[in-house]
């Protein structure tokens, strides 16, 4: 089964980190890559830019209507994401309850199952 694991970012939360706090997040999720690929669970992993520069695109009257920046309404923004083949949920969960900004108050990781991939229905 395949598992989004979404890294949720509170830009206040991450200001307010020391530097050896932001080291220990890193060197963490480091660990984590490491061991994902070990099991052969980490299908890929990626970081994402800052939302400032994003573009957000809406379709109004059959027009796209494009904006710069994260103008979706939300203080939180999707910072980076594992997608993961695991065994099931809570597997998905207990490898998600690896990830260091777990454990920082503010921050939040979401598992969600793939529902579909490359055009197939996941099982």
């Amino acid at each position: 089964m395949k598992f989004l694991i979404g890294l949720h970012i509170n830009p206040a939360v991450i200001d307010a980190l020391t530097d050896d706090e932001k080291a220990a997040i890193g060197e963490g999720h480091s660990r984590f890559i490491e061991a994902l690929k070990e099991s052969g669970e980490l299908i890929i992993t990626q970081a994402l830019v800052d939302p400032s520069q994003a573009a957000v695109v809406r379709v109004r009257n059959g027009q796209p209507v494009v904006t710069d920046g994260p103008f979706l309404e939300s203080k939180e923004y999707l910072g980076g994401f594992y997608l993961l083949d695991c065994e099931n949920k809570e597997r998905a969960i207990e490898l998600a309850r690896q990830i260091p900004d777990t454990a920082i108050e503010g921050l939040g990781v979401e598992v969600r199952q793939v529902m579909f991939s490359d055009g197939q229905l996941e099982a």
